[in-house]
C-alpha cells in the first residue's frame, strides 16, 4: 500500500470512487467553506474558449462527476465531447448530469495512461484534478498528447504541495492523528511546483496561473463533513461525523476552522 492514499490503486479503484457519494460530500463541503477563489469548472472553460474554437472536438479526462464536462458543453459549445474516467459510478453520473441538462456527449470508462483512442482525435483537452493520482504523470501526458492533433489546446490543473496543511494542524491538535503533519501531500505527484516541468515533457506550455483558495470552516461539524471525506488521516474513532464533530469541537479551540489552497492552471498545445 502506498503511503500517499492518492497513489494507491487500490483505494483509487476501490472506497475513494467506487461511488460517486464520497467525491460529492468533499466537493460539498469545501464548496461550503470557500470565501474566496473562483469556480474552477469555470476558470477551465473560460481558458479553453480563449484558445479552441466552438464546434471543437474536446475530451475531459478524469472528468469525475462531469461538473467541468458541463462547463464545457455549456461555454465551448463542442462538436463532439467526450468525458474520459476509470470509474464507472462516477462516469454513470456523468452521464446523467449531461442527459439533465440536454448536453450530448458521450462517456469512456479507461485508464488516462491507456486511453481508448485514435491519434490526433481532438482539438482540446481537459485533465482536472486527476493527474495526482498517477505515479508517473508525464505518461499521462503522453497519452493526452497523442490523442490532440497538431495545436491542439490542453488544460491540465492540480493543487499546490501544501493545499489544506492547516488541517493537518487541527486534527494533530485534536489527538485524532498523531502523525497528521508527516504524512505527504496528496498531490505530490503532480502539483503547482512541478507541473510546468512534467507538462513541458510531452506538450508547449502557454500560460500558467496559481489562484489562491481560503476556506473558513463555521462549526465542528461542517469541518467533521470534510475530513471524514478525505484519505489522508488515519483517524481511529468511531461514530461517523457526529463524534468526529463532538472530539473537534471539545479538543479545539472555538471555530471557524480556515484553511488554503492554490490550484494551479497550465495551458499549453501539441507542437
Amino acid at each position: 500500500m502506498s503511503a500517499n492514499p492518492f497513489l494507491d490503486p487500490s483505494l483509487v479503484h476501490g472506497d475513494l470512487y467506487q461511488g460517486d457519494g464520497r467525491l460529492a460530500d468533499r466537493t460539498n463541503a469545501l464548496h461550503g467553506a470557500k470565501i474566496s477563489g473562483s469556480d474552477a469548472a469555470d476558470t477551465i472553460a473560460g481558458l479553453l474558449a480563449a484558445w479552441v474554437p466552438a464546434g471543437a472536438d474536446v475530451l475531459d479526462i478524469g472528468c469525475g462527476r462531469g461538473t467541468t464536462t458541463l462547463r464545457l458543453a455549456d461555454r465551448l459549445r463542442p462538436r463532439r465531447l467526450v468525458a474520459v474516467d476509470a470509474s464507472t459510478a462516477l462516469l454513470h453520473t456523468t452521464r446523467d448530469r449531461l442527459g439533465d441538462a440536454g448536453a450530448l456527449g458521450s462517456v469512456v470508462c479507461a485508464d488516462f495512461h491507456h486511453l481508448p483512442l485514435p491519434d490526433s482525435v481532438a482539438d482540446a483537452a481537459v485533465a482536472a484534478f486527476c493527474l495526482y493520482h498517477s505515479p508517473t504523470p508525464k505518461r499521462a501526458i503522453a497519452e493526452i498528447a497523442r490523442c490532440l492533433r497538431p495545436g491542439g489546446t490542453a488544460a491540465l490543473v492540480t493543487k499546490s504541495l501544501d493545499s489544506y496543511t492547516e488541517l493537518d494542524h487541527l486534527v494533530q491538535a485534536a489527538g485524532l492523528d498523531p502523525d497528521a503533519t508527516s504524512r505527504p501531500s496528496l498531490y505530490e505527484s503532480f502539483h503547482s511546483g512541478n507541473l510546468h516541468t512534467i507538462t513541458a515533457t510531452h506538450l508547449t506550455v502557454l500560460d500558467i496561473q496559481h489562484e489562491p483558495h481560503v476556506f473558513h470552516f463555521a462549526d465542528a461539524t461542517h469541518l467533521a463533513r470534510y475530513l471524514i471525506t478525505t484519505p489522508k488521516y488515519r483517524i481511529a474513532l468511531t461514530g461517523g461525523i457526529p463524534a468526529l464533530a463532538a472530539a473537534l469541537q471539545q479538543r479545539l479551540a472555538p471555530p471557524p476552522y480556515t484553511t488554503r489552497s492554490t490550484v494551479s492552471y497550465v495551458v499549453a498545445v501539441r507542437p
